[in-house]
């Protein structure tokens, strides 16, 4: 069966490399990454991203998902990085699909929209959920939409046990690909600890208690997204609020142009960003990418400038 199972599996493998360059009002100097210098997304790298699809005579078992890079770090000191994003292997049970590794948790858009090669940040980077994280989760779809549950540890790209856990749930309606929309409701809990990055900010798990909404609907050329959560974090009083909102231009939407605020609120702290963002794909390879962003707390006024080659081999 084993032998079975291996002449017939196929796999994909893809070489990324990236350059970012930006610049920083509030810190005066020409910066090497798109938000934060401890954050993982975006900064000069190079990587891989492979797929294997483990298939039997009759039907697909699974897939195994690996995407690693190297990144390079101007500031601090450890020049560079290696980072793990996608690690998990999903198996098709028939019944949903189940995954184990470090994959994307039940909760809101992060669960379903791929970020890892763009300028724009989501909430995730301001600490409400991970964009990935370490644990389990079930997945099914059905004719009207989908249901999820994920169990991980609260950690996000590293791995740690303090006593740290992360339950979360999303059921949504309408598929995206299918109707053009999606709307869905997730729900949070546990003790989950504040990592940016690889980096541990507080090695004591705090309360995260969540609820939120999303919604993604696509209309000739344009694409619309919604996201809120409500909630508790840090043992505090938690809101937060995201929108986007992306024009396609040309054959095949190669030019877009977004538009994205986010909002958030935790106890008495409380922050605003405003973005602007460009995608011009060269070719089917290769994508320029520039952001504007306003960082109301620190008054930062930033401009980044990325290069992004992903092919197959």
């Amino acid at each position: 069966m084993m032998t079975d199972l291996v002449l017939a599996s196929k796999y994909l493998f893809y070489l990324e490399i990236q350059g970012v360059i930006g610049y920083s009002t509030e810190q005066k100097k020409t910066i090497f990454y798109s938000l934060y210098q401890e954050e993982v997304m975006q900064k000069p790298s190079i990587g891989f991203d492979y797929l294997q699809r483990i298939s039997g005579k009759t039907r697909d078992y699974g897939v195994l998902a690996i995407q690693g890079r190297l990144a390079y770090n101007a500031e601090g000191d450890k020049k560079l990085e290696s980072q793990l994003y996608n690690a998990y292997i999903k198996y098709k049970a028939g019944f949903a699909d189940l995954w184990l590794g470090h994959n994307r948790p039940a909760l809101g858009l992060s669960s379903y929209l791929d970020s890892h090669a763009q300028l724009f940040p989501t909430l995730v980077m301001q600490g409400f959920g991970f964009d990935r994280d370490w644990g389990l989760g079930f997945y099914r779809d059905f004719s009207w939409g989908n249901f999820s549950f994920t169990a991980t540890t609260g950690s996000g790209m590293p791995l740690y046990f303090k006593g740290n856990y992360l339950t979360a749930t999303r059921i949504s309606k309408g598929i995206l690909n299918q109707d053009n929309y999606t709307l869905g409701l997730s729900l949070a809990y546990g003790k989950t600890l504040e990592t940016m990055g690889y980096h541990l900010m507080n090695p004591d798990p705090m309360q995260f208690v969540i609820a939120g909404g999303d919604f993604s609907f696509f209309w000739k050329n344009l694409e619309n997204r919604l996201e809120f959560f409500v909630g508790k974090k840090k043992e505090k009083d938690a809101f937060a609020l995201f929108g986007r909102s992306e024009a396609s231009f040309f054959e095949e939407g190669r030019v877009k142009l977004g538009f994205q605020p986010i909002y958030w609120k935790i106890g008495d702290t409380w922050n605003y960003q405003v973005s602007l963002g460009t995608s011009f794909q060269i070719s089917g390879d290769l994508t320029i990418r520039s952001l504007y962003q306003y960082d109301h707390t620190p008054e930062d006024h930033r401009v980044v400038f990325q290069i992004y080659y992903y092919r197959g081999l």
